[in-house]
């Protein structure tokens, strides 16, 4: 007997919640593995990279764990990216306090990968089967902190801003 056509909507819905489940887990487990990952490729102190969520506010001290994810944000499980953040704490060399970054990542099985989208950096594949092969992601969230401060110095050492504009007011000028 041939399906009726609500029975059809019935199997596509089966074979989406099957990816969505699929592509959960799997996520979930690249991402768990990139945590655990880092520091040994950083070279720090385990205590200093956490999960922490993608976005909004968080305590950087605070391991978020599984609630780092963004599918702990949904009551049901849909097939998208899966985002997690990271926060690094690094201790300042000048006096007893510490300075905390955090970096989003976003995760997507597509067919025998995943992508991988640290921050606005280009995507990185990385196969489904990622022992040992987690390195351009570890570079990338290094290469991302970094240029964080990278940055933040060449714009405040930049000094051709500082005499090249200026306002003058209205009252200083003449037409005539």
């Amino acid at each position: 007997m041939a399906q009726t056509r609500f029975q059809k909507l019935q199997e596509a819905i089966k074979t989406y919640g099957a990816a969505a489940f699929e592509n959960l887990l799997r996520c979930k487990g690249f991402g768990e593995a990139v945590i655990k990952g880092l520091p040994a490729y950083l070279e720090c102190s385990p205590e200093c990279v956490t999960a922490v969520p993608p976005a909004g506010p968080f305590d950087p001290r605070k391991d978020y764990g599984e609630d780092a994810f963004s599918y702990r944000q949904r009551e049901v499980i849909v097939l998208e990216p899966v985002m997690f953040g990271l926060a690094l704490t690094v201790k300042n060399f000048e006096d007893s306090g510490s300075l905390w970054l955090r970096t989003a990542l976003s995760v997507e099985v597509t067919g025998n990968s995943f992508d991988v989208f640290v921050a606005q950096q280009p995507m990185i594949r990385i196969p489904l089967d990622y022992d040992d092969k987690l390195e351009p992601v570890f570079e990338a969230v290094y290469r991302e902190f970094l240029n964080t401060f990278q940055l933040e110095v060449l714009e405040f050492n930049d000094k051709r801003f500082s005499t090249g504009i200026g306002f003058v007011p209205d009252t200083q000028i003449s037409d005539k």
